[in-house]
Order: C-alpha cells, then sequence, then structure tokens
C-alpha cells in the first residue's frame, strides 16, 4: 500500500491532479458557454460527475505499473471521450487542458509510431469539437496550438520513460557483470585447485617416488644395512607420499559451485525488490551450465518482479532432491489473471531444458509471480 501511494503522488502525478482540479474549479465557479446544439446550460452535478470519472480513470493508469496494456488503453481511451463528452456539453477554455494529461499517458500504452496515430485521431477530433460544436471562427490555430502543446507534453514523457527504461537496463547489465564475475571466480578457484592437485602429484609425487627408490637402494648396502636412520626416512618417506596422494585425492573432488555470492551479486543494483536467499549446504551445482541456467533463472526473476509484479521482496530458494536440484522463486507482487511468458521466460525454461531440466509458472496465493525450476544432478 505504501508503495502505490508513493506511486500515485509522484512530483509530475501531484501536478497533474492541481492541474485538474484547476480545471475543475473553473468550470464549476468560472462558468462557461453553451454549445449551440444545447437547448440550456447541463447541469452542474453532470459535469462534475464526469470530471470525478477522469480522475479515477487518471489514477488508475498512473497509479499501477502492472496494468495489463489493453487495460492500460483502455483507460486512456475512456479518458478521452469523457474529456470529449465535457467539451460537447460546456465550452469552456481549460477542458482541452484534459487532452494534455491523455498525451502524457499515451507514450506508455503505445509505441512512438502508436502514439502518433492515436494524436493526430485526437486532433482530428478536436477540431471537430472546435468547428462544430463550439463554432469558432478559427478551429485550425487553436487545433494546432493545442496539438503542439500535446506532442510537447507527450515527447517529454517519452524521454522520461526511455530514461527509465534505460536506468533498468543499465542496473541489470551491471548485476550481469557483477554476477559473471563472482561465478568466475568460483570457477577459477576450482580451476587453480585442479591445477594445484597436479603440479602435487607430477611433481611431488614424483620425486617422493624417487626418494624412495633410492632409500629402497641404500637400505641394501651392507654399509648401512639395518641402520635405523635409513629405516626412518624410508617409512616417512612413504607416509609422506600416502599424505599427498589423499590430498590430490581430496582437491580433485569437487564438492560444487557455490553460488551464493553470485546470486547475492545479481541483486545489488536493485533498490526493488528485497532478495531473501537461501541454499541449501548441499544444494551446489555440479557444472558451469548448471551454474549459468540457475543464475539467470534467478536474473528474469528479479527483472520481472522489480519490472512488472511492483514486488517489495523476492524469495529464492535452492535445494538438492532426489536426483537433482530445485529452484524456487516467488515474490510478494499483486497480478492478476495468467502469466503470459515472454522472451525471458521462454528463455529460462529452454536453456532448463536443454540440461534436461523444467520450468513451471504459477501465481502464490497472494498474486505475486511464482516460478518453479529444477535441473538433474549430472548436466
Amino acid at each position: 500500500m505504501r508503495e502505490r501511494l508513493k506511486q500515485l503522488f509522484t512530483p509530475l502525478n501531484f501536478a497533474g491532479y492541481i492541474t485538474w482540479g484547476a480545471i475543475g474549479w473553473d468550470l464549476v465557479y468560472g462558468g462557461s458557454g453553451v454549445p449551440a446544439w444545447l437547448d440550456g446550460t447541463p447541469p452542474t452535478w453532470g459535469l462534475g460527475t464526469l470530471h470525478v470519472a477522469y480522475l479515477v480513470l487518471f489514477m488508475a493508469v498512473v497509479g499501477r505499473n502492472d496494468t495489463p496494456l489493453p487495460r492500460l488503453r483502455v483507460y486512456i481511451v475512456l479518458q478521452y471521450l469523457l474529456a470529449f463528452a465535457m467539451m460537447a456539453l460546456a465550452r469552456n477554455s481549460t477542458l482541452p487542458i484534459l487532452l494534455i494529461l491523455c498525451a502524457i499517458q499515451v507514450v506508455n500504452a503505445w509505441s512512438p509510431r502508436g502514439s502518433g496515430v492515436v494524436l493526430a485521431l485526437v486532433n482530428i477530433a478536436l477540431y471537430g469539437i472546435y468547428a462544430g460544436v463550439w463554432g469558432w471562427g478559427s478551429p485550425l490555430v487553436g487545433t494546432l496550438m493545442l496539438g503542439c502543446f500535446q506532442v510537447f507534453a507527450a515527447s517529454a514523457a517519452w524521454f522520461g520513460v526511455s530514461a527509465e527504461r534505460a536506468r533498468d537496463d543499465l542496473a541489470a547489465a551491471n548485476a550481469d557483470l557483477l554476477a559473471t564475475r563472482s561465478l568466475l571466480a568460483e570457477t577459477a578457484r576450482d580451476g587453480e585447485r585442479l591445477r594445484l592437485s597436479r603440479e602435487l602429484h607430477d611433481v611431488a609425487g614424483h620425486k617422493l617416488t624417487a626418494l624412495k627408490l633410492n632409500l629402497a637402494a641404500l637400505s641394501r648396502d651392507p654399509r648401512v644395512a639395518g641402520d635405523a636412520q635409513v629405516a626412518l626416512c624410508a617409512r616417512l618417506a612413504d607416509e609422506l607420499l600416502t599424505d599427498i596422494r589423499d590430498v590430490v585425492q581430496q582437491m580433485r573432488r569437487s564438492d560444487g559451485m557455490d553460488l551464493g555470492p553470485a546470486l547475492e551479486a545479481l541483486a545489488t543494483p536493485f533498490p526493488r525488490p528485497r532478495l531473501h536467499l537461501q541454499i541449501d549446504g548441499d544444494a551446489r551445482v555440479g557444472s558451469l551450465p548448471q551454474a549459468e541456467a540457475v543464475l539467470r533463472a534467478v536474473q528474469e526473476g528479479l527483472t520481472n518482479a522489480a519490472r512488472h509484479s511492483q514486488a517489495n521482496n523476492l524469495w529464492v530458494v535452492l535445494a538438492r532432491e532426489p536426483g537433482g536440484l530445485r529452484l524456487d522463486i516467488r515474490d510478494d507482487g499483486r497480478g492478476r489473471g495468467a502469466l503470459e511468458p515472454g522472451n525471458g521466460l521462454r528463455g529460462m525454461r529452454e536453456r532448463l531444458q536443454a540440461l534436461g531440466g523444467g520450468l513451471e509458472l504459477g501465481r502464490t496465493d497472494t498474486g505475486g509471480v511464482h516460478l518453479q525450476a529444477w535441473l538433474p544432478v549430472a548436466a
């Protein structure tokens, strides 16, 4: 609720509320002309109802970022219809400003080309209001003036949307680099351990074997046969060679890659959602492809929670089950309806399936996104 209120009362939205209030004040107390097609002044309560309905739709658009695109477009079109309805009932010079508020919203629901088409159609309708309903002497000039204001407002809003998307993309790229660096460090650790085990086996093991052979030959020399010091050296060489073999075997036995630092690095650049990570002690991936699959799955969960679900928290659990690993990702968003997988979720599923795993999509009881992925032990 706090996040919703914070989003509703951003500086830009607050300026919209003030503009709406000023238009309503002028409409009710400033007076307005009556279009020629009406026989009498429309009731104030009727205009007030339409004006309040416009505000409700405006708040429905700016108060949620997870509204489905078709519904968002419907809300904006209804605002346009309400604005034109009020302009058809009252000849007030402030009412066309409502079209500027709509233009700011258009760029969030349509592509730049689609936004241009919508604004063109709106201004054609505006010309019809000026010429046919209000009976202005120069409707084209008025339409061009207000159309320029709409284009300016839409352009400013588009640059804001572009900057926000660029910021999100940069944050995601930064998180990806941090996670990849952590994953490479983990891979380098395993590689260095393997290199050291080979060096111990090839160098120290080889020289200790040579030392044992020389001590065995020395013990057969009649001059030192039965010498306790030579026997002790031979025994110590045997024990040292056994110890080195045990160390080499232990170093070559990988216990898997620890993904904790890499997953935490993914969430570092995101102010929201907060990552709650739980990795079981025995839930370690055994290969780089597996590690990358888990990393990308959590990254997609973070991105979806930040951009679409408006979630404040994301819970990630990596656990080992008989036959494989299970990754559970869920957020506390408030979405509705069935999930429609985008390119990110489809790519995640394809990556998991290529390793013999899979992905299930669903929603939590509160409407959050719930992703369940699994991988076999060996991939």
